[in-house]
């Protein structure tokens, strides 16, 4: 007997141990998404949030709060390493309900080496938390993706709640980031003999004020010259600005030089007296994605002195651009918003911290800058201003009595008002509403109203359509009296952003010509983010993807960081005075994709002079390595000498017929050439 209860209760023993041991396994084989790493993750606003939202609440779906999860905001993307050990992931997923009030919606999608296997469909506010369960056996690597569900990214707060592996024994699972995070500088510093950096051409109308101010690096003092000048203007010979007025049309062909103690240099310049303007795309600075709602007279003053001291000016860099917010807001809770928006005549009134506009302007013009404002053509602008509606008049006029050069007008509130303003009460429309704007009677008549205001002012003012690409506006927007339009929602600093707009840049460049320009959005390198001030989040190789792109698009160049705060990598990029020449090349061509190599994509633009510019653009997972021989793809024969503009220097000669070049392209990088006939 006491051998049989020895043997029982060993045998007790023994299951109970396998209990245990069983219970142990089956704990390490679930790994839960929050317990990842989730900081390598690229979303399009704000922080990766661990069990909490975005804006840092508990994670909550239709009412539902949720203990476990991942916030993020689309454009958002999570690589994981699974390596073959993960049999299931599994969770749910939905828009958080701290965006009441606005109207965000998102795509959840789950990738399994690069192959879609999941996607929720279009998500809203208010949709209850949907499940996701998807087998992952034999899968290397996934991602987590969040697209911004057709609308734009705007108030995209997405969660993936209760997320959950099922692994074969690990413990834990590597999230990682394929692209290099060093820093890396490109540009050769610019010579201190001088070296003119202007376009050869520029646009102005007869009787318009004329300013120009002549970009050019190099030692200073610096001693400055214009042969051949038309009659009525006049070149300052220490700073190299020009002014006056042109009273005849015409084209008029100077001699710009510049000289100092190390040397002298000259350069063409054709200004074309004429109905056109912005005939290369505009360049400087933008206040929102630094300042947004914080923007002030002080800090844009402070930009434009930067501009200065940075020597950015002396590339090109020659518009100061003020952003909404410089008018009264519709909410009025910061004091500096309080008070009335018009005056008796309907002209709109500055908040108080922007109390003498026309000084501002003439600040802007004394440094050679040109200066830019923002409106909406509905009754509020996107951060809930007053906007233009009703007062497009007023409004041209005083933007023209200011003094200023440019216009950007967002169409924010006017899908409230396509039909009128309701019941006559502007308070009921909402600040966002971006309906109706691909019905093209609805869609172009407020921008053509302001286009026609324009051109009435007795001075030039550059006018950018921002209105996100709706109704195909490449098509209609020179019709409207524009110079450029944007082609594509806002831009973040996300990769997937960038990616996803210079993706869809090709459909609009049959309408680019010098004139009009198609606006892939403000660039987002240096530092940015308004309340939330932070380095880019591209990483070094896709920023210079970023510029290189948006260079060979024709794209207007508007800085969006803080010009107080560029670091040496930010201005190596701003500073290469061969990528901007192929962004401000006469001829006005955009460059789009002439053939795609797996994830390579190769850009070419053809050039004034008969060279041409070609990107090599990775945007895939995996270092780009190959030989590579189809010229005739790219329309470039016999013999080519080969050059690397980040560089600025040769790196090859061939014959197309019959030489190779290698290509070495980093992930989300650019090789960015240009390729010129030899001997020429």
């Amino acid at each position: 007997m006491t051998k049989f209860f020895e043997k029982r209760w060993l045998l007790m023993l023994l299951v109970m141990l396998a209990a245990i041991t069983g219970n142990k396994v089956n704990a390490q084989n679930k790994v839960w998404l929050d317990q990842l790493d989730l900081s390598v993750a690229t979303q399009g606003h704000g922080k990766p949030g661990v069990n909490k939202s975005v804006d840092g609440r508990p994670l909550t779906i239709a009412g539902k709060v949720f203990e476990r999860g991942f916030g993020t905001h689309a454009e958002s993307s999570l690589l994981i390493k699974l390596d073959k050990k993960v049999s299931k992931f599994s969770a749910l997923v939905g828009l958080d309900d701290e965006m009441k009030g606005q109207r965000p919606a998102v795509e959840f999608e789950i990738y399994a080496d690069d192959k879609k296997i999941w996607s929720s469909g279009v998500m809203h506010l208010g949709d209850a938390a949907k499940p996701v369960s998807v087998s992952l056996s034999g899968v290397d690597k996934l991602e987590l993706v969040v697209t911004d569900g057709g609308n734009g990214p705007y108030y995209d707060h997405a969660n993936w709640v209760d997320a959950v592996f099922e692994t074969d024994g690990v413990t834990t699972l590597a999230t990682f980031n394929p692209v290099a995070s060093e820093p890396y500088i490109l540009t050769p510093e610019s010579p201190v003999s001088p070296r003119i950096n202007a376009a050869t051409v520029f646009g102005v109308r007869p009787g318009s004020p004329f300013l120009f101010r002549i970009p050019a690096t190099g030692e200073r003092p610096m001693v400055f010259s214009a042969a051949n000048l038309p009659r009525g203007l006049q070149l300052d010979t220490k700073t190299g600005i020009i002014t006056g007025r042109i009273s005849q049309k015409g084209t008029y062909n100077v001699v710009l030089g510049a000289k100092n103690a190390k040397g002298k240099i000259t350069k063409k310049l054709r200004i074309e007296c004429g109905d056109k303007i912005a005939l290369t795309p505009t360049m400087g600075w933008n206040s929102w994605n630094c300042f947004g709602h914080e923007v002030s007279a002080d800090k844009v003053k402070r930009a434009a002195d930067a501009l200065v001291k940075s020597g950015l000016i002396n590339h090109g860099w020659n518009y100061i651009n003020i952003d909404d917010s410089w008018q009264f807001n519709r909410d009025g809770k910061d004091p500096s918003f309080q008070g009335e928006m018009r005056d008796e005549n309907g002209y709109i009134l500055t908040n108080s911290k922007f109390p003498d506009m026309k000084g501002l302007t003439d600040y802007f013009h004394s440094l050679g800058l040109k200066a830019g404002i923002y409106s909406s053509p509905g009754p509020w602008t996107c951060g809930g201003c007053a906007g233009s509606y009703g007062y497009e008049k007023q409004d041209a006029e005083s933007y023209a009595k200011w003094g200023f050069d440019y216009l950007k007008y967002d169409w924010c509130s006017y899908g409230g008002v396509l039909n009128g303003l309701p019941e006559n009460d502007p308070g009921k429309v909402a600040s966002l509403n971006f309906q109706g704007g691909r019905d093209l009677d609805k869609g172009v008549k407020p921008f053509k109203l302001m286009g026609d205001l324009l051109k009435k002012q007795p001075r030039d003012i550059v006018y950018n359509l921002c209105q996100y690409g709706m109704g195909d506006v490449w098509k209609w927007g020179n019709d409207a009296g524009a110079q450029s339009w944007r082609t594509t929602n806002d831009i973040t600093d996300s990769w997937s952003s960038v990616r996803g707009i210079a993706l869809a840049q090709d459909k609009a460049a049959p309408w680019t010509k010098p004139g009009n320009w198609n606006d892939p959005d403000m660039l987002v390198v240096g530092v940015v983010g308004w309340g939330n001030a932070h380095p880019s989040r591209l990483k070094p190789d896709e920023q210079y993807l970023h510029i290189s792109l948006w260079s060979i698009f024709s794209a207007p160049l508007l800085i969006g960081c803080d010009l107080e705060k560029l670091d040496a990598f930010t201005l190596n990029l701003l500073t290469n005075d061969e990528v901007i020449a192929v962004n401000q090349d006469a001829l006005g061509q955009q460059g789009t994709c002439l053939q795609t190599i797996g994830d390579l994509r190769i850009y070419v633009k053809q050039l004034e002079d008969g060279s041409k510019a070609v990107a090599f653009a990775n945007f895939g997972r995996d270092k780009v390595n190959i030989s590579y021989k189809d010229f005739d793809k790219l329309g470039i024969k016999g013999k080519q000498t080969v050059r690397d503009l980040w560089r600025q220097k040769d790196i090859t000669r061939l014959d197309v017929g019959k030489d190779a070049i290698s290509l070495e392209v980093p992930v989300h990088g650019v090789l960015y050439n240009k390729f010129r006939a030899a001997g020429k």
